[in-house]
């Protein structure tokens, strides 16, 4: 019989400070991602944040909960984003992820959400019958260097005797376009890159709308999901990265007033844009993301910021080698959508849900 365990902050907090959640064949949680969840200003003191599933008293499976809100004509409709969902694959036909998802199901009323999943957690999902896709959003990922060393392998497993091959051409390929990106300057415009949200960014950002604040942007940049380091590989999601950063990039008009501020996160060599604002044209972003990409020598952008990829494909100086389509979707839980009025869009940036955090 499948035994489930469920942790609120309280519990958590104690899970964590004590050790106790090193002492299992694989990590249900690492310590960092542990604070971050207790840090969440969403997050109730009764939230349920972690669930572990036992058989025999032998941990087999988890799955990790990120509370979030709507604030909707004054009312608040708390849920939950799934940020991990994982079963020991020995177990798996004592069904412990149909277990854990019913729990956190148990736990939230339905009021669940799902982003950033893998194609084998989709069909569990649907195999659920209680999950609908809303709200998709379509992006685009913008490659400056070649990476064929870590893209090939990784599609094709028989290559991987071959990556020594790989890397010396991606060397080759990628000092030529270093050379071809020589005469890119630095712009001409007044801009700053900050560790975090300051007072002058959050005025601005009270203009926009959006699902999270800056208190709420600045606590999950000062902790992260992941850090920079070795993975502990008992952990089966992110948590450790060569390079992981957070950058708040502010950028002025001729008259020295705010027009745009942006999020950007680099993990090992690849770049991403959680949130943007600015009702501006984009041109400055465009031409500082293009200066930013080479002087930082990222290897690939994805952006699911509409206007900013509109602006960049009709933009002359960005200079990427090559572009495909990306598509994201959501799964709400159909008892959350009920509660949603008819015709509702969230509006979600690139790092709403968990989205930011890796």
């Amino acid at each position: 019989m499948i035994v489930l365990k469920t942790f609120n902050r309280k519990e958590l907090e104690d899970f964590i400070s004590s050790g106790a959640f090193q002492q299992y064949d694989f990590l249900p949680i690492t310590k960092h991602r542990a604070l971050s969840h207790l840090k969440n200003p969403k997050a109730a003191d009764e939230d349920t944040l972690l669930i572990l599933a036992f058989y025999e008293e032998k941990l087999i499976g988890y799955v990790g909960c990120f509370p979030d809100l709507f604030v909707i004509d004054g009312k608040e409709i708390r849920y939950a984003w799934l940020s991990t969902l994982y079963v020991n694959p020995e177990y798996r036909k004592k069904k412990p992820a149909k277990a854990l998802l019913k729990k956190v199901f148990e736990e939230y009323e339905g009021r669940i959400a799902i982003t950033e999943f893998t194609k084998e957690a989709e069909a569990l999902y649907n195999i659920m019958g209680v999950f609908e896709y809303v709200f998709p959003k379509k992006g685009k990922r913008y490659y400056f260097k070649t990476d064929a060393a870590k893209m090939i392998p990784e599609k094709k497993p028989e290559t991987k005797a071959l990556k020594p091959l790989f890397q010396t051409l991606d060397a080759a390929a990628n000092l030529l376009l270093s050379i071809k990106n020589l005469p890119t300057q630095k712009p001409d415009f007044k801009y700053e890159v900050l560790e975090r949200i300051d007072k002058e960014s959050i005025d601005f950002m009270t203009d926009f709308s959006g699902v999270r604040d800056a208190e709420e942007i600045n606590a999950f940049i000062d902790h992260p999901w992941v850090l920079e380091g070795r993975k502990d590989e008992r952990y089966l999601f992110s948590s450790f990265a060569d390079t992981f950063k957070y950058f708040w990039i502010k950028i002025f008009d001729q008259n020295n007033k705010l027009k745009a501020c942006l999020l950007l996160q680099l993990r090992d060599g690849y770049l991403k844009i959680p949130y943007l604002f600015s009702n501006a044209d984009l041109d400055e972003v465009v031409r500082f993301l293009n200066y930013f990409m080479i002087t930082n020598r990222v290897k690939g952008f994805t952006s699911y910021q509409t206007q900013l990829n509109k602006a960049i494909q009709q933009s002359k100086t960005f200079s990427h080698i090559y572009e495909r389509d990306f598509h994201r979707e959501y799964l709400f839980h159909k008892d959350l959508l009920e509660l949603l009025p008819k015709n509702f869009n969230p509006n979600y940036q690139d790092g709403d849900g968990d989205c930011m955090m890796t």
